[in-house]
């Protein structure tokens, strides 16, 4: 006579085996013209992957360079539609980075790093450009904006306020 127990069991063992878990990939193409960038990748059992929609937290988009890992749900258990909820490129994350540290960087060497001292913007030998500014106020804690600009190619006198083009700076410039 069978055991009720063990048939149960193995039935719950045979729709479990059709429910595909999270599991790892790798980014082998990005479409960013939609809405939602659509992903293309290969899957840990060496499948290619179609259309996978790739989530990313509100403010904040990338485009993913190939060899990205991620991580992906099969939503309803099939790989058909998957959703990328996380990613890491090992070989351009920022290591070392301090408890409470963060950075945004790109493939480029250009990164911003919120350091517990300061914050630090590399702008990965390329040209760094603030846009669409009426104001910049660059000051001290206290309010005040006792700093000069190192190498500017400006030829203004330090301290008070200035204009360049359209834009007005306060402090040593």
């Amino acid at each position: 006579m069978n055991n009720p127990i063990k048939m149960i069991d193995e039935r719950i063992r045979r729709k479990l085996a059709g429910i595909r878990l999270a599991f790892r990939g790798v980014v082998t193409l990005v479409n960013a013209a939609g809405g939602v960038q659509l992903v293309q990748g290969t899957g840990l059992n060496g499948e290619t992957l179609q259309g996978i929609e790739y989530f990313q937290h509100f403010g904040f988009t990338s485009n993913p360079p190939e060899g990205t890992m991620f991580v992906t749900i099969p939503l309803g258990g099939r790989t058909v539609h998957c959703i990328i909820v996380g990613s890491e490129n090992a070989s351009l994350r920022l290591p070392n980075l301090k408890t409470g540290e963060s950075a945004l960087y790109n493939d480029q060497g250009m990164k911003v790093h919120l350091t517990e001292t300061g914050i630090v913007i590399d702008g990965g030998g390329k040209p760094v450009k603030i846009q669409n500014a009426s104001e910049i106020d660059i000051l001290n804690p206290d309010g005040t904006a006792p700093f000069e600009f190192v190498n500017t190619g400006c030829a203004c006198p330090l301290g008070g306020n200035h204009v360049m083009g359209s834009t007005k700076f306060k402090g040593g410039i």
